[in-house]
């Protein structure tokens, strides 16, 4: 079992990364946001987590402790694997599915692609107690997710490219085209900073703002 890696970052995208280890390059899967936070050529450490199926081998990467225990944690839950665990960490950071699952908010946990309000019943059941430890659950709701994002303002162009992969990506995730791209569009017509965003950028904001 593989549990972390040190090595050099030789290539990335909006969800994979690879990370060469005395020669050998490992592809590990994980967040917009975990990827997003390691510098391409640079030697980073990470923790991971290797998952073994009949028909494949996935190794999945993660930003700290806390998100490799909330991927273990949420897949404690009937009817969630580890597909579905990424994609719940894509859109709900540990500290926020702490605070969803301790106050009952089942809306938050909706907020993840492939949940639906039956399974985050479920979940809001079988994980508490399992994760109020995920870092200290905070007293701001979603709303300061979305504004950390920097989601407001005049509107920037982007290229046609860096959309379509962002579109491809939240498809991915499990959510349909039409949200996923009205999402995008609405987080491009709002975006503050003086620069159009890159895919990684995009992803993170348009994760932030989707309902």
């Amino acid at each position: 079992m593989i549990a972390s890696l040190r090595g050099t970052v030789i290539d990335k995208g909006l969800d994979y990364v690879i990370i060469e280890c005395a020669g050998v390059g490992y592809q590990c899967t994980g967040t917009a946001t975990t990827i997003s936070e390691l510098p391409r050529g640079e030697e980073v450490f990470v923790t991971t987590a290797m998952v073994v199926r009949e028909d494949s081998q996935t190794l999945y990467v993660f930003k700290d402790a806390d998100e490799k225990r909330a991927f273990a944690t949420l897949q404690s839950v009937s009817g969630v694997g580890a597909r579905l665990a990424l994609a719940i960490l894509s859109v709900i950071s540990p500290q926020e599915l702490a605070r969803a699952v301790s106050n009952g908010d089942h809306k938050t946990l909706q907020k993840a692609p492939g949940v639906g309000k039956r399974l985050a019943e479920r979940m809001a059941v079988d994980l508490k107690g399992k994760v109020a430890d995920l870092g200290e659950i905070a007293d701001t709701g979603a709303a300061g997710a979305v504004g950390a994002a920097g989601v407001a303002g005049d509107g920037q162009a982007v290229a046609t490219d860096v959309r379509e992969q962002v579109l491809e990506a939240l498809v991915g995730l499990g959510f349909t085209e039409s949200k996923a791209g009205t999402t995008i569009d609405a987080v491009l017509s709002q975006w503050s900073a003086p620069q159009a965003p890159d895919a990684s950028g995009l992803l993170r904001a348009s994760l932030a703002a989707i309902k």
